[in-house]
């Protein structure tokens, strides 16, 4: 606001330069959705790393392909990963009831399974008559010589409210990863101390939900259960920030699959498809390529399918090898190429080396490749210098016949983030006035973040001008947009797209005759 004169001298007045930065958003956080033996089911769950992933939902599970995916993704250069638990109606909590004089403690796993029936809780009576106590939880497997403490929650009372804060049931609800609390009547004290862990009991698993990975299986609970408009499965994502890609470790069934692209367009993702367990190069060919439910129509283009299973190590069996779906390593090497290159660089190349992989189950020559490429299918190929790479680029509208401006993964994806950085970046500018003054700022907001990227090499052209645009003035926006409320920028730039063939022209030079 103006300066207030009222001596003579020198008075300093900061005036707002009008600059607001806008910061690229994140370009690799996947989300992955599928059945595990613990973890949260109400939520998705930030994870950034195998041992965060291990904790919360308990590691390897030879029924469920979820946990050999994220792995996967950590070990081929993923850092963040939203998990989605998925979990048949029915299933639910262990627990316990632990005897106190005037009530009852009642003690919850924090989530549905019988996975809690390996814990108990130990409780120890302060001295001096006070009625407060600690609570343990711990770990007893069947067979362990010895519990294993978990969690130790000292000064515990039953007085709610508690005068030094330490109610037990909020105590315990809030700050344990393992159970919630309840009382039952007005309990005061417990008669005496729990030394051996007083287990969970009746907890139920629930029948294991598989997704639909082989041609001939039929689509069942898991595709009714991960699809949009459940109340479950892709739909916890509606709570979360912002997410990139979504992984669902083998779901192949083509209906699904449709409504899990839709859910990606809607919301600036991709979707990374796995193809089935059992296709072949001769059942893509005859088919000419992915499922027409798949490939057609605007949603294809934020999806990308890829070709065939990864044969790894699995560690529940004994170091034998096992088939996985791409899903988990194709992430792993999106992060990858992001955090190295850029989001303009294409997941794919022999920079694209798979990480803990013995191969793909099903080798491919050149002629086979050269057939499935121009239908939209990224190959994983074995090379013998490079290894097992990514050797394909295409979203699912990459079919050549389609001929869409998407057709490749980095341009569709360096739209989305464009899109997202300046769907947050400017946000500031509403309800300013709609004049020029909120024009220029745009301009040079806008335009200075495309700059930035055009610097980083995200675009084509040797000039800012041969790489992008921003307009944002009366040309855009006129008196009835104004009238309306509306403020309209156009930005444009030239997307690099991958050297997908490259061709070498040799010619044989004639020998010289000296005269």
């Amino acid at each position: 606001m103006p300066v207030t004169v009222t001596y003579p001298g020198v008075y300093i007045q900061e005036i707002p330069s009008g600059v607001h930065t806008i910061t690229g958003v994140a370009t690799s956080i996947a989300a992955f959705v599928g059945w595990a033996p613990q973890g949260p089911t109400d939520s998705a769950q930030l994870v950034l790393s195998w041992p965060d992933y291990s904790r919360q939902y308990g590691g390897l599970d030879s029924r469920s392909l979820l946990g050999y995916a994220v792995s996967q993704f950590f070990s081929n250069g993923g850092t963040q990963a939203y998990i989605i638990r998925l979990v048949p109606s029915g299933t639910a909590p262990a627990g316990t009831s632990l005897t106190a004089t005037g009530g009852s403690l009642t003690i919850t796993a924090d989530n549905p399974g019988d996975w809690a029936k390996n814990y108990g809780i130990l409780i120890k009576n302060q001295s001096g008559g006070t009625n407060r106590f600690r609570l343990q939880v711990a770990y007893n497997p069947s067979g362990a010589p010895t519990p294993a403490v978990v969690e130790s929650f000292e000064n515990l009372s039953f007085l709610n409210p508690d005068p030094q804060g330490r109610y037990v049931v909020d105590i315990i609800t809030a700050q344990s990863n393992f159970v919630t609390a309840s009382v039952t009547g007005t309990p005061t004290a417990f008669p005496g101390d729990i030394t051996a862990p007083q287990m969970l009991t009746g907890g139920t698993p629930g029948a294991v939900l598989t997704p639909r990975s082989l041609s001939s299986s039929v689509a069942g609970n898991f595709e009714t259960v991960v699809a949009p408009g459940s109340g479950t499965g892709v739909d916890l994502l509606l709570h979360v920030d912002l997410f990139n890609l979504l992984c669902v470790p083998g779901e192949a069934d083509p209906p699904t699959l449709a409504l899990l692209e839709q859910f990606c367009h809607d919301h600036r993702a991709v979707l990374i498809a796995d193809c089935f367990e059992d296709s072949t190069f001769r059942s893509l060919q005859t088919s000419k390529g992915p499922d027409p439910q798949i490939t057609a129509g605007d949603n294809a283009a934020n999806a990308a399918y890829y070709f065939p299973w990864i044969n790894a190590p699995d560690p529940l069996n004994q170091g034998g090898t096992g088939p996985f779906p791409p899903c988990g390593f194709v992430a792993g090497i999106y992060a990858n190429t992001d955090g190295s290159r850029g989001v303009w660089k294409a997941p794919a190349g022999t920079a694209a080396s798979l990480t803990g992989v013995l191969g793909a189950s099903v080798p491919l020559n050149d002629p086979e490749n050269g057939f499935l490429n121009p239908v939209a299918v990224n190959c994983i190929r074995d090379f013998n210098v490079y290894g097992t790479v990514v050797w394909g680029a295409r979203t699912l509208q990459g079919n050549d016949e389609i001929g869409s401006e998407w057709k490749y993964i980095p341009v569709r994806r360096t739209a989305l983030y464009i899109e997202e950085s300046l769907y947050r970046g400017t946000k500031w500018a509403v309800f300013e006035p709609n004049d020029e003054p909120l024009w220029s700022q745009l301009r040079l907001n806008v335009g200075a973040f495309m700059h930035d990227l055009f610097r980083k090499g995200a675009f084509q052209g040797q000039t800012p001008k041969d790489a992008y645009f921003v307009q944002c003035d009366n040309t855009t926006t006129t008196q009835s947009d104004i009238n309306l409320g509306i403020v309209n920028i156009v930005v444009g730039f030239a997307p690099l797209k991958p050297a997908e063939f490259v061709v070498i022209q040799i010619q044989q030079m004639a020998g010289q005759i000296a005269t």
